[in-house]
């Protein structure tokens, strides 16, 4: 059977025989046709050896462009007749009710309208990635629509199972009935809705789920494949139900962008949780409202706002079983920027929101700097000194260029500090240093963290850079240019001469103190004390990070 076999080398065989074809036949109409369905097909298998579903651009509401259609006709134009044919020699209905309000169905066509009205069907969600939807506006206007793309014979990604499981529940929660479908009802379709019921029946099996699916529909099968990645998600819980989302937001963020946001946010995230709204005051900290969230059960933990924010509702969630969300308002956003990527700095809010819906969960190391939770990084020196000069008028004014100009101002002052530090419970060594910087997480762009490239947030380390005092402000640009090149090719890669000014090493336990009282600065946060102690804290804070977070690279 197909389903047990790779397709793509039956659309690359296809491909290759008909551009054989078109370059050896005479009339030029049956060339330039056999040229079309040639490239058609080659584009269908570039899609499935790269799984690349979204090479249909099928959009949300489950049409693929005319641009893309003329590449693709003669391809769906061959699903649509198969689809067809293979609806009418099935041996089973087109649709099928197979839970209370859950139905599975092949490809949808406008017959079946009348007989989805009857049954009050008023969510769709749609597997496919290869043909356009029913057009939704025969049965209603106000239908609720979501399109997975997934390719034929290929498996949901961890996002996109997380993204289905929790919309149904949501659209179940409503009272609606929902109908899935693939192309044929056999596959895709049926992963999916196994895996929502595995979610909200978890005593049961996964055989036993798909064995009370096959007794209703009984062409409902899933090849090896799908059957083994769906039972290796289930045993290993990267598929949750997260029915309380808790949205802790900081209104006055990044010069108050959470206005202009609000109504985009929440509708985005009612489709898929039961979203409750918490905003912090001048009274009221996140700390509070992620501490009132947890107490009232909440899955999931939104913090809307800045570094500070993230900061805060995270010191709450560690060593607990809530996850934490990030929608990025702030300055910075370095945290988001580690676990998100760039995508964070150019869309924060679109990417942010993709994330949370999709909901893929994973620890990462957090630490605690005198009974202070850390998620990126402690500084003293340099990194105070920039921190302490942008504060929240400049920051609003110049954004992140405040920092940088902190940054200027520090290393042009060139102030030595003559510091004790001592890793591991070690013996303490004496340095002079402009700047330590004790990290538990920093992107490339946090300079003055880089002494061995970007740190790792799951790795179970703090990674420890200091710069050597010297005597004049140029050799500690120096020094930071140094940081840039570790910071963007990994120290191990970086072929800039050093001059042994940059010093950089691993440890748990990090304790740092001098004759007189530290200021230094936690996650952007000031602080003073007689002595810094750091410890790692690893894999005790769940995060919601995309599927292709830079974290899985390190």
């Amino acid at each position: 059977m197909l389903k047990n076999i790779n397709i793509k080398y039956y659309y690359t065989f296809a491909a290759l025989t008909t551009a054989v074809l078109a370059a050896v036949v005479h009339p030029w109409w049956l060339t330039l046709l056999l040229a079309w369905v040639s490239l058609s097909l080659t584009l269908v298998s570039v899609a499935y050896w790269f799984n690349a579903a979204g090479i249909f651009r099928k959009k949300t509401n489950g049409t693929i462009p005319w641009y893309i259609s003329w590449s693709f006709v003669p391809f769906l134009l061959g699903c649509q007749l198969y689809n067809a044919w293979a609806r009418k020699h099935d041996k089973v209905p087109a649709i099928q009710q197979i839970d209370n309000q859950l139905y599975l169905a092949c490809r949808l066509f406008p017959q079946d309208v009348d007989y989805l009205k009857e049954q009050n069907v008023t969510a769709v969600l749609d597997v496919t990635a290869e043909f356009d939807a029913l057009d939704l506006t025969l049965l209603d206007e106000n239908i609720d629509y979501l399109n997975i793309p997934v390719l034929d014979h290929s498996v949901p990604t961890v996002a996109q199972l997380n993204q289905a499981v929790n919309w149904l529940y949501r659209q179940q929660r409503e009272g609606k009935s929902v109908v899935v479908h693939c192309a044929l009802g056999r596959g895709r379709s049926v992963l999916v809705l196994a895996s929502y019921l595995a979610c909200r029946r978890p005593s049961l099996s996964l055989e036993t789920i798909l064995k009370s699916i096959n007794d209703i529909r009984s062409t409902a099968g899933l090849n090896r494949w799908q059957l083994a990645k769906l039972a290796k998600l289930h045993a290993e819980n990267k598929v949750q139900i997260h029915q309380n989302a808790y949205l802790v937001a900081n209104p006055v963020s990044g010069g108050g962008k959470w206005q202009c946001c609000e109504e985009e946010v929440l509708e985005n995230l009612s489709q898929y949780y039961d979203v409750t709204l918490l905003k912090t005051t001048e009274k009221l900290t996140a700390t509070e409202l992620a501490t009132r969230a947890v107490n009232q059960g909440a899955d999931m933990v939104i913090a809307c706002g800045g570094d500070g924010t993230v900061n805060e509702v995270a010191s709450v969630l560690t060593n607990t079983q809530a996850a934490l969300g990030i929608i990025p308002m702030g300055t910075t956003n370095a945290l988001a920027h580690t676990l998100f990527g760039i995508g964070s700095k150019l869309v924060p809010v679109s990417t942010a929101l993709d994330i949370l819906t999709r909901g893929q969960v994973v620890p990462i190391d957090t630490a605690k700097c005198n009974d202070n939770i850390v998620l990126l990084m402690v500084g003293v020196g340099f990194g105070h000194k920039m921190i302490e000069s942008a504060n929240r008028e400049r920051k609003n004014e110049s954004g992140q260029f405040a920092y940088l100009n902190g940054l200027w101002q520090a290393v042009s002052e060139n102030k030595p500090l003559k510091l004790s530090l001592q890793v591991n419970g070690e013996q303490a060594q004496t340095i002079e240093t402009t700047s330590v910087v004790i990290a538990n997480s920093a992107p490339f762009t946090s300079l003055l963290a880089q002494g061995n490239g970007e740190p790792d947030i799951t790795d179970g380390q703090l990674d420890i850079t200091w710069i050597a005092a010297s005597e004049s402000s140029p050799e500690q640009f120096l020094s930071l240019a140094e940081l840039m090149f570790n910071g963007i090719l990994g120290k191990e890669e970086n072929q800039t001469p050093s001059a042994g000014a940059i010093n950089h090493l691993q440890a748990t336990k990090v304790k740092v103190s001098a004759q007189q009282p530290l200021s230094y600065v936690i996650d952007g946060e000031l602080f003073e004390a007689d002595e810094i102690s750091v410890e790692v804290l690893p894999k005790s804070l769940n995060v919601l990070v995309p599927e292709d977070s830079p974290i899985f690279a390190q």
